[in-house]
């Protein structure tokens, strides 16, 4: 049987066989048993300088010849621990650390050393790694921050610390700690079993002191000499409470305000002083008394916390020079359990002055409104503005109108007593409202103050009255018109206006005229039967009076045009050029407008088609005739000649006759033979009124001929003509083509001429010479 044997350093004693009885040399056999250890003791962190014996192995078959080999494996077998194969001893090699590994499980066997044949069964072994006191405590977590409020009671739980070791606290004391305080007495104080610490001192006030650094300190050893210790640093804030009521720093505040302030100004400031933090030091302020309470206003500046005192009136020097106010400032947020601490609340008293100002004069009325009547001469007394000095230097005011409410310049103002008078008459019907401003300003300053004045001109009865309207007056039925009248001046309410017929036309037997008695008179026809023909307007001049003072009169001519009618009295048509039907025509008039207006589109049509298809010319001459005709009316061509052949003086344009008069001709197309007994004028005959009327003759009797009096074209064309000659002898000569296309669009009174010379061929003549360009 393998039996184990340990040496066990300083705790075990080596085990060793002794025989027992008997003789010298015989050898005693003990009862076969053995002890089997299996676990086995090492100290950690031996540090000797041989190796530490843990154990020995030995069968009950090793007769001691060394045939029989041990052998161990396992956790360190070979590296840790090592055997002695032939003695069984087993030693650790190396430095062993229980923290590192407390035990290692080994297996521990004999075997036959030549064969290698296993002699006992395995037996599996643990050695335990025996602990010492080699690791002090250690707080992981440190260091610690804590809050606690301030005044606390003593005894108030702040936080727990706990410190670890990592020696075996199953075995000795190596791992039991025990707790103090090295740093931070007498404020706070810790639990040496459990590591809670408190505090030790009662009303720790933050306002005095808001950090501490604690030192907390483990030991293990169950704290006794020897053993090891740790410590960690724990900081602890005490948080605020509402403990101190707010103070004001002075009791009373002195303040000024000057008297031109306005309202809503700033006046000062004043902040009440409170040592705790947050909501607890927040302060809310009110105006509690005083002689100012409506005068002052109060708001706090959010940011800075501060009480700012506002001027909520205007205050005047020379009425009330200073006041006074009391002012409360307290906490909104109290804590119960400090009520007894006192009021959280505090008073202070403003002294406000209020400071002298220049100030400008003041009217003694918001605006002024005068009356003058219109037509008052220059230096007429419109009323008078006052202002004064409120000041207590009570300086003298002076007085100006400013141009430019003035424009026109219709009044002055004395500058020292305030009158104002007109610089010239004035005319309600032009303006009847005067709206000027007055400036007071005191002498040697530069501040003024102005004031409206509103000036009303009154009405005189200055305008003769007048018909409302200047129409005509279209006559059909009996009465014929109802008229009224209107005034340029201001109607009073019983004012109104009364007509009758001038003396001269008031016992005239065409018309009469009715007053009505409410400013308007009617119109009646007296006579049966008018004749458009013979007089188709009457003039009845009509005398209008109104009853103002004084009163006015004028006379105004009505005009009544005479109109024919329908049965229905329906005016339909007038001799007057602009004035248009009504539009309560007959169908059957309707019908014979429109038929004229379509035969007449028809005929012009009509004579736009012929005269496209023919184009012959109004006249036609002979050759000779041609010729001759344009000799006898060639006196602007320049041919000193040519106009010896009779004098045509008669025939010219009487506009024309100191300048250039251009000559009109036609192209003839067509060329007729000369009629037998057509004779003409001798070359150097003057007679052109015989030579007239042979060609009217000639074309009278010729049915092919067109009307002779187009004779008047060549020769003159009327006094004052706006189209001004088309002669082609006026036009620049040149040897391009002139366009005459414009000629197109004169109208009809120039077609002729448009075909004539809207053509490219055109015949040029000089003289006795006809060229063809």
């Amino acid at each position: 049987m393998l039996m184990f044997m340990f040496v066990l350093i300083g705790h075990f004693s080596l085990h060793r066989h002794r025989e027992k009885g008997g003789r010298e040399g015989q050898v005693l056999h003990r009862s076969k048993r053995g002890w089997v250890w299996n676990q086995f003791f090492v100290i950690e962190e031996y540090t000797g300088p041989d190796p530490v014996l843990v154990g020995r192995l030995h069968s009950d078959v090793d007769s001691g010849d060394g045939n029989i080999k041990y052998i161990l494996s396992g956790e360190g077998a070979g590296t840790i621990f090592v055997i002695d194969d032939k003695t069984g001893n087993i030693h650790a090699t190396k430095t062993l650390d229980r923290e590192e590994q407390a035990q290692y499980t080994l297996t521990a066997q004999a075997v036959d050393r030549h064969t290698n044949k296993p002699l006992e069964p395995p037996s599996e072994f643990i050695v335990k790694v025996q602990d010492i006191n080699d690791n002090p405590p250690e707080f992981l977590h440190g260091p610690y921050y804590a809050r606690v409020p301030e005044m606390s009671n003593v005894g108030t739980s702040v936080m727990q610390v706990t410190a670890t070791d990592a020696d075996d606290p199953t075995y000795g004391n190596s791992a039991r700690l025990v707790y103090s305080i090295l740093q931070g007495q007498p404020y706070f104080s810790v639990e040496p079993q459990t590591g809670i610490i408190r505090t030790a001192l009662p009303n720790m006030d933050r306002e005095a002191r808001q950090e501490y650094d604690v030192v907390i300190q483990a030991k293990d050893m169950g704290g006794h000499m020897g053993g090891l210790s740790g410590t960690t640093e724990v900081k602890i804030t005490l948080t605020d409470v509402n403990d101190n009521p707010p103070k004001f720093p002075q009791s009373v505040y002195p303040m000024s305000v000057s008297e031109d302030k306005v309202p809503g100004e700033e006046v000062g400031r004043v902040k009440a002083q409170d040592p705790d933090l947050g909501d607890n030091a927040q302060v809310n302020y009110r105006l509690i008394d005083g002689d100012g309470m409506a005068v002052f206003e109060l708001s706090t500046d959010s940011e800075t916390k501060e009480a700012v005192i506002k001027l909520k009136k205007p205050v005047d020097f020379e009425t009330k020079r200073s006041y006074s106010l009391k002012l409360e400032g307290s906490n909104p947020h109290v804590d119960p359990q400090f009520l007894a601490w006192g009021p959280y609340k505090d008073e202070a008293t403003l002294k406000i002055l209020v400071e002298d100002a220049d100030e400008p004069p003041v009217f003694v009325a918001p605006s002024y409104s005068f009356e003058v009547e219109e037509n008052a001469p220059e230096g007429t007394l419109v009323g008078r503005v006052h202002a004064k000095d409120t000041d207590a230097a009570n300086n003298p005011v002076r007085y100006m109108i400013p141009r430019y409410t003035d424009v026109e310049q219709f009044f002055s103002i004395n500058s020292e007593n305030g009158m104002i008078t007109t610089t010239k008459p004035l005319d309600r019907e032009t303006q009847a409202w005067h709206n000027i401003s007055v400036s007071a300003t005191e002498i040697g300053h530069h501040q003024d103050t102005k004031v409206r004045v509103n000036i009303k001109v009154k009405d005189v009865n200055d305008n003769s009255p007048d018909f409302a309207t200047n129409n005509e007056v279209l006559m059909c039925e009996t009465i014929i018109e109802t008229i009224s009248a209107v005034d340029k001046d201001e109607m009073a309410p019983r004012q109104h206006f009364t007509f009758s017929l001038a003396p001269g036309v008031a016992h005239n037997h065409n018309f009469s005229l009715k007053d009505n008695r409410d400013s308007t008179a009617s119109i009646y026809v007296i006579r049966k039967g008018f004749s458009r023909l013979a007089q188709d307007v009457y003039y009845l001049p009509i005398e209008i009076n109104d009853n103002g003072l004084p009163a006015m009169s004028s006379t105004n001519t009505l005009a009544i045009r005479v109109c024919s009618c329908d049965s229905k009295n329906t005016i339909l048509s007038c001799n007057v050029e602009p004035y248009v039907l009504p539009a309560g025509l007959s169908t059957g008039a309707l019908i014979a407008i429109l038929a004229c207006i379509v035969i007449l589109l028809a005929i012009v049509v009509l004579f736009v088609a012929l005269r496209r298809q023919k184009k012959e010319p109004l006249l036609v001459f002979e050759e000779e005739d041609i010729r001759e005709n344009i000799i006898t009316y060639d006196d602007e061509g320049g041919g000193e000649e040519d106009t010896e052949a009779f004098d045509i003086a008669t025939l010219q344009n009487p506009d024309g006759a100191n300048g250039f008069l251009p000559r009109k001709d036609i192209k003839p197309e067509l060329h007729y033979p000369i009629r037998p007994g057509s004779g003409h004028p001798a070359a150097n005959s003057v007679d052109v009124d015989d030579f007239i009327k042979t060609r009217i003759a000639e074309a009278d009797s010729d049915p092919t001929s067109p009307p002779y009096d187009s004779i008047q074209i060549y020769g003159y064309e009327g006094r004052g003509s706006l189209a001004g000659s088309l002669s082609s002898l006026e036009s620049v000569t040149t040897e391009s083509d002139l366009d005459y296309d414009y000629l197109q669009s004169w109208g009809p009174r120039f077609k002729k001429l448009a075909d004539l010379y809207g053509t490219k061929d055109c015949y040029i003549h000089d003289g006795d010479d006809v060229e063809e360009s």
